[in-house]
């Protein structure tokens, strides 16, 4: 992590549809996530979320609060994390830790109902679960199978 790195959270708005259009992702990371601009949605129940640093997208991912999120919790309060993406050309820089652990003060603030963040990851994408766990999330023991085998249930709670 660079020792600079400092980042933001935002809502999506069409100010930056430029930038995540010119997402780019490692053929073996498009596996197991999405681009930006395949994920975003304007669907009241799914939050398209930016992770910025100074004031320029690097980081991208979509938080529901459907009825998909009882999937993979029993919370009523919990929302799902989904197609967290990092563009190619910032990854290295810490800014998916950064923005996973800025996370909960950041639903705490725009979502104020919400006390869990749950997420599924594949088993086969080591870096993804290993930056989930430096990022304070636990593995819930629960398993499902996914487009590209076994995922892993993970859960955050304040």
């Amino acid at each position: 992590m660079t020792a600079s790195a400092k980042i933001e959270l935002t809502h999506w708005t069409p100010r930056y549809a430029e930038a995540l259009d010119a997402f780019e992702l490692p053929a073996e990371q498009l596996q197991f996530t999405a681009l930006p601009k395949d994920a975003l949605s304007q669907a009241a129940d799914q939050h398209s979320i930016v992770i910025l640093s100074e004031g320029t997208p690097v980081g991208f991912f979509v938080l529901h609060s459907s009825e998909r999120v009882h999937e993979y919790s029993a919370n009523p309060r919990a929302m799902l994390l989904a197609a967290l993406s990092i563009d190619r050309r910032q990854q290295g820089k810490g800014y998916a830790k950064l923005g996973m652990l800025a996370l909960p003060g950041w639903i705490r603030t725009h979502f104020p109902n919400c006390n869990e963040v749950v997420l599924a990851v594949n088993h086969k994408n080591r870096p993804a679960r290993q930056l989930y766990w430096n990022a304070c999330f636990a593995d819930t023991g629960r398993r499902r199978m996914g487009p590209n085998g076994e995922q892993w249930i993970m859960s955050r709670k304040w």
